[in-house]
């Protein structure tokens, strides 16, 4: 198993064979047993699924991911089954690649940022477009409105989807001062998607496109001038320490799939498929309930108001959206960000999202 992955994956991943190695077997650990049986007899001991989460030393993974699959999996199963998480950013695994590695089975079950696998399918950025959702309101609208035809897809690719999570509003920290949207005129502005680069862009600013663990460094070295990232991530890895304002407006979220190779997902045992069926919902809501929170303590704790809690009190200033920040957010999204998305996704897109989002929002994408 572990050569024919690196055959496969070779051309697509440099660290394949590690991958492999961590991997093999698909959803079990045991790389030469055929597929389970319905029920694990009790002497061979519980049964471990191998999982790629999300990003490390974020609350969805520390607070949500890693506790469900390591502690609430074994428990309520009675020890029947267990599995072993580890974050996509420490296995040596690149996000981009990350739902081909679902489809091939190579990665069993994983979670997937959508902004990272858009540059190779544009589709699936849709329900989170810059600009699209000021608020987790308008986020929740647009992912139920596109959710079916996202899992419809992916489902014909050989990826099952089980839960869509979603990160903290992602939104624009600098290291000087400035009073709008307007301001980022001229600045270099850390971006994690091709649709914040184009607001980035619109905006006059000038996007450069990085890692998540390159945002301090990067700023610490002057290459960047302004960050756009989660709130409360913003927090954890120091921000507030080397900016010193905070622009509140959610210019994205960043959704992430958490899903399954479908082979996988039916060689597991029928009771095994049901829990889950039944419990990864429950965990997609907590991670929603934690990010709207977080959105909120993010900007408490890095403003140093005395609501923080669970953060690091910093002294940032924070710099509320005005009627200007919300015309210019419409405007760019309509005539700049939906235009160039759907120049890179294709005509059928601009379809969909008509029959979809647009639909729902009122927003239309010309087909050309």
């Amino acid at each position: 198993m572990a050569a024919a992955l690196c055959r496969r994956l070779g051309a697509l991943l440099p660290t394949a064979c590690l991958l492999a190695a961590i991997v093999s077997g698909l959803a079990w650990g045991q790389a030469r047993t055929p597929a389970p049986p319905a029920a694990p007899a009790a002497a061979s001991g519980p049964m471990h699924l191998r999982v790629v989460g999300g990003l490390a030393g974020v609350n969805q993974y520390t607070r949500h991911e890693a506790p469900f699959w390591t502690e609430e999996l074994p428990r309520r199963t009675n020890g029947r089954y267990a599995a072993e998480i580890v974050p996509f950013d420490r296995a040596g695994l690149r996000g981009q690649d990350m739902l081909q590695l679902l489809k091939i089975g190579a990665v069993p079950f994983g979670t997937a940022l959508l902004s990272l696998s858009a540059p190779q399918d544009p589709i699936i950025a849709a329900p989170d477009l810059s600009g699209l959702n000021p608020d987790i309101a308008t986020l929740r609208r647009s992912l139920a409105a596109y959710r079916p035809f996202l899992e419809k897809t992916l489902r014909e690719r050989g990826i099952e989807v089980l839960a869509i999570y979603t990160y903290p509003a992602q939104v624009v920290f600098c290291n000087k001062p400035f009073g709008g949207l307007a301001d980022l005129a001229g600045r270099r502005v850390r971006v994690s998607s091709a649709t914040q680069a184009d607001l980035i862009e619109a905006l006059g600013g000038r996007p450069v496109t990085t890692t998540f663990a390159e945002i301090l460094p990067n700023l610490k070295s002057g290459n960047l001038e302004c960050a756009v990232t989660g709130t409360m991530s913003g927090n954890t890895i120091g921000l507030h320490e080397v900016t010193s304002h905070l622009h509140t407006m959610a210019l994205s979220w960043g959704l992430a799939i958490f899903g399954a190779n479908r082979a996988a997902w039916q060689h597991l045992p029928v009771d095994l498929r049901t829990l889950l069926q039944q419990e990864l919902p429950k965990l997609e809501a907590a991670i929603w309930a934690e990010s709207e929170r977080e959105t909120g303590e993010g900007i408490a704790c890095n403003t140093g108001a005395s609501s923080c809690s669970s953060g690091r009190r910093g002294r940032m200033t924070e710099v509320r959206s005005s009627v200007a920040d919300e015309a210019k957010r419409r405007d760019i999204f309509a005539t700049t960000v939906l235009p160039r998305w759907v120049q890179r996704c294709g005509p059928s897109c601009a379809e969909t999202w008509n029959q979809t989002i647009g639909a729902q929002l009122g927003i239309s994408a010309a087909v050309r």
